[in-house]
């Protein structure tokens, strides 16, 4: 029986005569308890246990509390009560006997030398006498860091190289300090305490690395200074005051920057350049002067140049050895008044190095140009007007910029004035006014009049022109309102203007050209075609299979040929091939008539041609088939076709057929065979 099992029984019983089996006494019932012995052994809750603590702890700090449980009787001797005790972790740690509390034994464990431990906890019955049952169990206690240490250099100094054409906030160098702590207690912070050349550098910390990385601030100089000696101090981010007496909490460390030569660019003196000069200046006139140098220790020369893409017309040019800018052609301010160049330096030893520089010229005003109408007036006078009646208020225009501004002068030329009829006056404000001389004017005699207006400027040297303003005499109302003009102004007014003109013309050409072509289409349907129908000679050289119209078949050949082969002229070509000129034809005698003298003519003639074929390289491989289109009912030489050889078989002697050459043996063979049949 295990009492941890089932620690009692409850029996039930009662007194029977065995003989009756009746009961002697009531039931009773009995409870049957298990004496409890020390047979179970401690058991740990956990195996194993995981427990930090910080480095550096006092001793007695808390780290974890281990439990034991024992199944035996508590309450029945010492079998249940466990006593703890530490087999493994001494002299680091301690445990509290009674309660299993693991804690510290030493002061100052290091977690930079080591930061896991293993201890092993008992815990035994008997309240730890002999004859106790044990359990044991294993705690994993690792040292959490602290930040106990501070950062410091691996060296006092660092030597970095850097080219004078770095760019800003390029990198110089990077350092790194040590810290043996992790985590958020070894993050570190860089700063720049002492440098011999102030803001040409800083420093920031890389977060992931946390190494100080050097950048650039200002720009270097080679021929200035080669090189600067900065002081930079490093310490921790998240410091604890507690461990400040350990020791120095920062460090500090000597940087040095060397500054390498690099082959520059010139350099001018400016950033850019503005000067004037007046419009009317003369050619190769200096206006100014740029001034480059090359930094280098070498000082190499300097070439001047303009970029043309900026002077497209080339009104300036520079010197090449001095920089000099002076004028190259006219200018004209009214057209441009100011000039945007770029000007080139170029060092003479290496013309890959160049630099640029804008330079911004203003053209100055000069008193140029004459006034004139500010418009073109359309000026009336009325037939009954009167005497110095005002018909046209004019002003003037001037594309010069006087620097007081515009003042204008109005008068009538001196050519006219003599017999004017009519007047101008100087309203002082630039404007004048145009009056009449007389009471009336008759549009009979005279419909239109000239009157020459003389308008000059005060600038110097003075400008004047000429200007014509027209003047038609018109019939008026009572009021003054035009009511009618002279004819020729009406013309004038209901005239064309010159771009409507060129239009109609136009129109009128496109027409012109519509018509022609049409003409020209409709001409060339009407040719006839080289080639029409069925009775083009081609068709009968390709449609040998069909009987010709015989004498009636006057179209393609002329049957002259047939009846006399000798009127063939040498020079004749041939109608069914293309002519060739390489190959002349070449004339061979006539053939002696054979058997039969009805159809000699046509034999020969065919036997002559068939010669001239065989010899001739230019012919078609068909032969000259167009010869086979002279038969027909109506001809002399009577039909070749074999549709009615049936009625002439036994007349017709085909043995001549073997005479023609290969080219026939084909048909030799068919009728010559025939014949001999039936002559056997």
């Amino acid at each position: 029986m295990d009492r941890e099992e089932k620690a009692y029984y409850m029996l039930r019983a009662k007194a029977v005569n065995r003989f009756t089996n009746d009961a002697l006494e009531g039931e009773s019932e009995f409870v049957i308890k298990i004496h409890d012995i020390n047979d179970n052994e401690p058991r740990f809750t956990k195996d194993p246990y995981m427990a930090t603590v910080p480095e550096m702890s006092d001793i007695g700090t808390s780290v974890i509390q281990v439990t034991a449980t024992d199944a035996d009787d508590a309450t029945y001797g010492n079998s249940a009560r466990v006593v703890y005790s530490i087999l493994e972790g001494q002299p680091y740690f301690s445990v509290d006997p009674e309660t299993g509390l693991i804690k510290t034994a030493l002061p100052g464990m290091d977690r930079e030398v080591k930061e896991n431990y293993q201890v092993v906890i008992q815990a035994k019955d008997m309240a730890g006498q002999m004859g106790g049952l044990s359990g044991t169990t294993t705690v994993s206690i690792t040292l959490s860091d602290v930040n106990d240490n501070p950062p410091h250099f691996a060296k006092n100094q660092y030597d970095f190289r850097v080219l004078e054409s770095a760019e800003l906030g390029s990198v110089v160098g990077v350092i790194r300090a040590i810290d043996a702590d992790i985590g958020e207690n070894a993050e570190m912070d860089y700063r720049i305490i002492g440098v011999d050349g102030p803001g040409m550098f800083d420093i920031s910390t890389n977060k992931s690395t946390q190494e100080g990385v050097i950048t650039l601030r200002k720009s270097l100089d080679f021929e200035r200074r080669r090189q600067y000696i900065l002081r930079i101090q490093v310490e921790n981010l998240h410091a604890n005051p507690r461990y400040f007496s350990n020791g120095p909490v920062r460090d500090e460390a000597t940087v040095k920057v060397i500054v390498e030569d690099v082959d520059e660019p010139p350099v001018f003196e400016r950033a850019s350049y503005v000067m004037e000069v007046k419009e009317d200046a003369a050619r190769n006139t200096v206006i100014g002067s740029v001034s480059a140098s090359d930094p280098d220790v070498f000082r190499s020369p300097v070439r001047y140049s303009i970029d043309r893409r900026t002077d497209m017309d080339r009104l300036f040019n520079v010197h090449a050895g001095n920089g000099s800018v002076f004028v190259l052609r006219d200018l004209d301010r009214e057209e441009s008044a100011w000039h945007n160049i770029s000007i080139t330096a170029t060092e003479f030893n290496n013309p890959r190095l160049t630099s640029r520089v804008p330079l911004y010229i203003r053209v100055l005003d000069v008193n140029d140009n004459a006034p004139t109408f500010a418009v073109n007036y359309e000026t009336f006078v009325c037939e009954n007007a009167k005497a110095n009646q005002r018909i046209q208020t004019v002003s003037a225009t001037d594309p010069d910029e006087p620097v007081g501004g515009h003042r204008f002068f109005f008068s009538l030329a001196q050519e006219a004035s003599g017999k004017a009829n009519f007047s101008v006056r100087d309203n002082k404000d630039n404007t004048a006014w145009i009056l009449t001389r007389r009471n009336s004017y008759s549009s009979l005699q005279k419909s239109t009049y000239l009157v020459p207006v003389v308008i000059s400027d005060w600038e110097f040297p003075a400008q004047s022109s000429t200007n014509t303003l027209t003047v038609r005499v018109c019939t008026c109302d009572r009021e003054g309102n035009m009511k009618l003009c002279n004819a020729e102004a009406l013309t004038g007014r209901a005239g064309l203007s010159t771009g409507a003109l060129v239009a109609i013309l136009l129109c009128v050409i496109i027409l012109l050209m519509i018509v022609v072509l049409f003409a020209a289409l409709r001409r060339q349907r009407k040719k006839e075609p080289l080639i029409i129908s069925k009775e083009d000679v081609r068709d009968n050289v390709v449609s040998y299979n069909d009987e010709g119209g015989g004498e009636e078949d006057t179209q393609a050949f002329d049957i002259g040929t047939l009846r006399n082969p000798e009127a063939i002229e040498e020079s004749k070509q041939r109608r069914d091939i293309v002519p060739e000129t390489f190959y002349p034809p070449v004339r061979r005698p006539a053939l002696p008539p054979t058997r039969d003298n009805n159809n000699g003519d046509v034999r020969d003639f065919i036997n002559q041609r068939l010669q001239d074929n065989d010899s001739d390289p230019t012919a078609p491989p068909y032969d000259s088939l167009a010869t086979y289109a002279y038969e027909g009912n109506g001809s002399v030489a009577e039909s070749l076709s074999s549709l009615e050889s049936v009625t002439t078989e036994g007349d017709q002697d085909y043995n001549y057929l073997s005479e023609w050459g290969p080219r026939f043996k084909k048909l030799a063979d068919m009728y010559g065979a025939d014949d001999s049949d039936r002559d056997s």
